[in-house]
């Protein structure tokens, strides 16, 4: 994985890296127990299981750069230009355990990422991990991020064995991340079970196409079932410019207005505004995975300049000259700090 340093212009900005993952590695001996155990997940088994055991040079790559929290990252750090890392536990994290190993897990790995900020606190922020299997402890989970560990924002992997947050008996999680101002990160997760079989046929099951249409589903679940109507001033973080949703928008807010007119299905109800109105109000997007001018650019017109931020998604896409491919797209000076560094450093409440 050795590529040359790119070529970067002087800045008086920081770029900070908003969708990086990593996973201490007692977490991987815990997902060699569950993948050893008896009817497995489907996509947990293809993807992880996957990366766990395959000896191809970006499965090593990305499985030896997971783990590392010191020399190597802060090496790819340096190569690409950037200059902080916002940390998340790796998809899919703890939600593929069962309830009472993540919930014990959780704080491990939160307390782990703590521990490597201290270790390099000028490069590193962190998200924090919970456990949606028990939502009162993610709660409270929530809580001591912010209050002790000094984390504030939370990650959580898309669906947890299949279920999603629509469903209210989710909603003490988002009680918590408006309570204590924690933007919620929706990172991808393999696909559920009853989704992927077609996707795993042809080979697009994961970053390639399925989990943009799985995580852009769930986005759309928490608008459509009335999350923002009960949780105003929640906040969402999309990666890989918002799961294409942005794109979609014209056409979700007129569908969505005629299958309420339709009363097609009891579970599509009025809500307050448009599902763009929410998209804009309720979520920021990163340009994770997508170095391209036409989709970042559309992408600040559609939201406004200051809900789009800058993403690597480290180590699975580990592409140093990326960045000078976002640094050379014609942007204002004011608009490119935004993006590199001040949403972020906003968002993610980062002292630079």
């Amino acid at each position: 994985m050795n590529q040359p340093k790119p070529v970067l212009p002087t800045r008086s900005y920081k770029r900070i890296a908003t969708e990086e993952a990593f996973s201490p590695p007692e977490m991987i001996r815990i997902y060699e127990k569950i993948l050893e155990g008896k009817d497995v997940d489907v996509g947990f088994k293809n993807l992880m299981g996957f990366y766990m055991s395959s000896a191809s040079e970006r499965a090593q790559h990305i499985m030896r750069s997971l783990q590392d929290m010191d020399d190597l990252r802060i090496a790819h750090m340096d190569a690409s230009g950037v200059d902080i890392q916002v940390l998340a536990l790796t998809s899919p994290g703890v939600q593929i355990m069962d309830k009472a190993t993540a919930v014990a897990y959780a704080p491990e790995a939160n307390n782990f990422l703590a521990a490597a900020i201290a270790r390099h606190p000028t490069r590193f922020a962190g998200m924090i991990a919970v456990a949606p299997q028990d939502p009162e402890a993610a709660a409270k989970e929530i809580q001591r991020g912010v209050n002790q560990l000094n984390m504030h924002s939370v990650v959580i992997n898309s669906h947890t064995h299949g279920e999603y947050l629509s469903d209210t008996k989710f909603w003490p999680i988002f009680e918590a991340a408006e309570a204590m101002d924690t933007p919620i990160y929706l990172h991808p997760n393999a696909l559920p079970e009853k989704m992927i079989q077609p996707f795993l046929e042809a080979g697009l099951d994961g970053a390639i196409y399925g989990f943009g249409i799985e995580t852009g589903l769930h986005a759309l679940r928490m608008i459509t079932s009335g999350v923002f109507d009960r949780f105003p001033k929640l906040q969402v973080i999309l990666g890989h410019m918002g799961e294409a949703l942005p794109f979609w928008a014209y056409r979700l807010d007129y569908m969505h207005t005629a299958t309420v007119k339709s009363k097609r299905y009891p579970s599509v109800q009025p809500i307050q505004r448009k599902p763009s109105d929410y998209l804009k109000n309720n979520f920021h997007i990163t340009n994770s995975g997508v170095a391209w001018g036409p989709a970042l650019k559309f992408t600040q017109e559609f939201m406004g300049n200051d809900r789009v931020m800058y993403a690597m998604d480290y180590p699975y896409q580990y592409v140093p000259e990326e960045v000078s491919i976002l640094e050379n797209i014609d942007m204002t000076p004011a608009v490119r700090q935004s993006f590199f560094q001040d949403n972020a450093a906003r968002l993610f409440k980062i002292k630079l």
